[in-house]
């Protein structure tokens, strides 16, 4: 059986999605971009705090389904510019244990939702 997962804490779904599923011990979250979930206003001053803002939103969703980036599993990470990858991997990596961080994938796509620079997506199991 699947658990819907939503929090005032992330930004709310602006189609028909939900921030994250729970089916069973393993939660499937959608990607999250920098929206600031009070003013749901993109934050774009730099790809730092953009990509910080992204993780914000994510450990939102995973504190929703009490969970922790210790419970991921597995990442996706969207770019849409390859030459910003060290900059958002180091932010990224600020929030894992580098000897237990999830298995991922980074790629650069043509476009993002709202034209941002990053999104990430993420599957936890508890």
């Amino acid at each position: 059986m699947k658990k819907i997962i939503n929090t005032p804490n992330a930004p709310a779904p602006i189609g028909p999605y939900n921030q994250a599923v729970l089916v069973g011990n393993t939660l499937y979250t959608s990607g999250q971009i920098a929206l600031d979930p009070k003013t749901m206003e993109l934050i774009t001053d730099s790809i730092e705090t953009e990509t910080k803002q992204v993780m914000e939103n994510m450990k939102a969703v995973l504190a929703a389904a009490n969970m922790t980036f210790e419970d991921v599993i597995k990442t996706s990470i969207f770019i849409s510019d390859m030459h910003n990858f060290a900059k958002i991997n180091a932010v990224y990596g600020t929030y894992f244990n580098e000897d237990t961080a999830p298995a991922r994938e980074t790629v650069e796509v043509a476009n993002l939702p709202k034209f941002v620079n990053v999104e990430i997506s993420m599957i936890a199991m508890k």
